[in-house]
C-alpha cells in the first residue's frame, strides 16, 4: 500500500528547475515526525537529500543540493515540496518521499518520481 505520492518529475535541462511534490492522507501526515526526500541513481546508494521536521519545520540538506534545494511543507493541503533550482546532470534520480513516524511503525514511502537533468 502506497501511503505517500510522489509528482512533478520530469526531464529539464542543466542550470533549470523542478518542484516534486509528495501528498499524503490527512492522517498519515499527521503521524509524519520528519518527512524526507531520498533519490538513488542507477548504481548508487540511496541518498538522503533533505528533511523537514513536523515541528518547528526544521530542515536540513545533502551537502551535494544545498543553496539549490529547498524543502517546505502545506500543513492545510498535506502536502511537502522540494523545489529544485539550478539543477545538474548529477541530480538525475528517482526521487523518493518518505516519512518517519510518531507512531513507531514502518516509514512510509512513495512510489518514486523520475528527474532526468540532461540537455
Amino acid at each position: 500500500q502506497v501511503q505517500l505520492v510522489e509528482s512533478g518529475g520530469g526531464l529539464v535541462q542543466p542550470g533549470g528547475s523542478l518542484r516534486l511534490s509528495c501528498a499524503a492522507s490527512e492522517y498519515t501526515f499527521n503521524n509524519i515526525r520528519k518527512m524526507r526526500w531520498y533519490r538513488q541513481a542507477p548504481g548508487k546508494e540511496r541518498e538522503l537529500v533533505a528533511q523537514i521536521t513536523s515541528v518547528g519545520g526544521i530542515t536540513t540538506y545533502a551537502d551535494s543540493v544545498k543553496g539549490r534545494f529547498t524543502i517546505s511543507r502545506e500543513n492545510a493541503k498535506n502536502m511537502v515540496y522540494l523545489q529544485m533550482n539550478n539543477l545538474r546532470t548529477e541530480d538525475t534520480a528517482v526521487y523518493v518521499c518518505n516519512g518517519d513516524r510518531w507512531d513507531g511503525g514502518l516509514d512510509y514511502w512513495g512510489q518514486g518520481t523520475q528527474v532526468t537533468v540532461s540537455s
